[in-house]
């Protein structure tokens, strides 16, 4: 501020562009309208309209007839200019008739003098009360953390992208991360938030699911407030919405949540979102809102390899500090791999029995225990499906798979179906061998080891294997 005959004028706006001299500091006589105005104002439109979108303004400058006030967010400015400006300036006339224009400009927190920086404060506080007040914002697991997610090759990627995510300032906006169930996208979900509030705790971190989004925007319509629904939606510094395909046919809430991901897109602000499908595979969904949910990084966690499974599990005995064999943790690895969330529930579930029965975990007592798990997995994943996936995969006859034809043409993909069978179904290796043509549980056996032996061998075989594990689990 420099001074201009006794009266002082702003230097820049908040824009960074020069200021006419005319912009002076408000005389006392305004300063005291100004506040007789702002009490009116919450006498007359009660305290929940003043508090969500009133309270925050400031008395700027006056000159020429006009009265700048100042608020802290671009979002507020447009709604206060709509639907409250004109009011205000009336209350505002009948006082001074001198008045003839009110200006509303933002000035955000970084660009507040330090002798206004109490009227940047109202809104921060006011958005955390009324998200807590709306009970908007989930719990956090304090279980699901960087360090307890096992990265694999199925979601190195995503992986990669939240731990940016953490470390830098929107470096893609938005993350959108997406799988099937139980592959860990609300574990890593979970990380991301967990971490953002313990790296960076100045920053309002909202995390909900798109149903709970659906549910408050409902809600504050019926509730006619949907002012403090937006308000809160369009200050928050890291927003994340987990399962957004639920939003889809839901033409308002998708509306809504569009508005949402551009205003804070505007302000720079981190959007994280998670679902079971790509954008380009959600049906419902209107085709503006696809083309914002791709415009980031989309990282896809891939159903988990045997490895990646093997691993979480030896991760979770650690952490658990329970006496599980390799052999039975090699078995689970092998035979739940529809997600991760189901291999982990069967690891509870066998030292649950073991703890209670004082039995120690073998092979044995796992299948024991497992058993209708194992059965119901067995129904899902058919050796004549396996069958066909697999003859269909390298172009040969589904007879083929019987037949005692030894060409390595049709031999191969016959191994690699003996492997997927014993890998992904209970059955025995006498019943797969009678499955393939009555052949002996040896030859199973024979089958299992040279598919293992050239997946460690040749990239691009395993590479053949893994998608068709992938086709039949997916």
């Amino acid at each position: 501020m420099t001074d201009l005959g006794g009266k002082k004028a702003k230097i820049v706006s908040m824009y960074g562009q020069a200021l006419a001299p005319e912009s002076y500091d408000p005389p006392q006589a305004i300063k005291n309208l100004w506040e007789k105005v702002y009490n009116d104002l919450r006498s007359e439109f009660g305290e929940a309209v003043f508090r969500s979108w009133l309270k925050p303004m400031t008395l700027q400058a006056y000159y020429h007839g006009t009265l700048e006030i100042s608020v802290p967010t671009r979002f507020m400015k447009d709604w206060i200019q709509t639907h409250y400006a004109q009011r205000m300036l009336e209350l505002c006339a009948v006082s001074d008739s001198e008045i003839k224009r009110l200006e509303i400009v933002v000035v955000s927190s970084a660009s507040v003098h330090e002798d206004d920086a109490v009227a940047a404060k109202p809104i921060k506080a006011n958005v955390n009360e009324l998200a807590e007040k709306m009970d908007l914002s989930s719990p956090m697991d304090p279980r699901f953390t960087f360090d307890t997610f096992v990265v694999g090759k199925s979601n190195a990627l995503a992986h990669a992208a939240a731990c940016r995510v953490v470390e830098c300032n929107v470096p893609f906006n938005p993350l959108y991360i997406y799988g099937g169930v139980g592959l860990g996208k609300t574990h890593l979900m979970h990380a991301i938030a967990n971490a953002l509030r313990e790296k960076q705790p100045q920053k309002t971190v909202m995390y909900l699911s798109a149903e709970k989004f659906m549910y408050q925007f409902v809600r504050s319509l019926r509730a006619q407030d949907t002012m403090s629904f937006k308000e809160i939606m369009r200050s928050v510094d890291v927003l994340m919405v987990d399962d957004i395909q639920f939003i889809a046919g839901k033409d308002s809430t998708q509306e809504e949540f569009f508005h949402t991901f551009n205003a804070l897109v505007d302000q720079n602000k981190q959007i994280i979102i998670s679902s079971d499908k790509s954008p380009s595979d959600i049906q419902g969904i209107d085709d503006r809102l696809r083309s914002r949910l791709s415009w980031g990084l989309v990282a896809d966690i891939h159903p988990s390899t045997y490895e990646l499974r093997l691993g979480i599990l030896q991760a979770k005995r650690a952490q658990l500090n329970a006496a599980v064999p390799d052999q039975v943790l090699e078995f689970l690895a092998l035979k739940v791999v529809s997600n991760i969330r189901e291999l982990e529930g069967a690891l509870n579930r066998i030292i649950a029995h073991a703890d209670v029965t004082k039995v120690d975990v073998t092979l044995e007592t796992t299948q024991d225990v497992l058993q209708d798990l194992l059965r119901a997995h067995d129904r899902r994943i058919t050796i004549d499906e396996i069958q066909r996936k697999v003859a269909e995969h390298y172009t040969i006859r589904l007879t083929d798979m019987h037949s005692a034809r030894r060409a390595r043409n049709v031999a191969r993909p016959r191994q690699v179906a003996m492997y997927l069978a014993k890998q992904l179904t209970a059955r025995s290796l006498p019943e797969i061998g009678r499955k393939f043509g009555g052949r002996d549980h040896t030859t199973v056996m024979h089958a299992v080891r040279k598919v293992e032996e050239l997946i460690g061998e040749d990239p691009s075989f395993a590479q053949d294997v893994d998608i068709l594990r992938r086709t039949l689990t997916g």
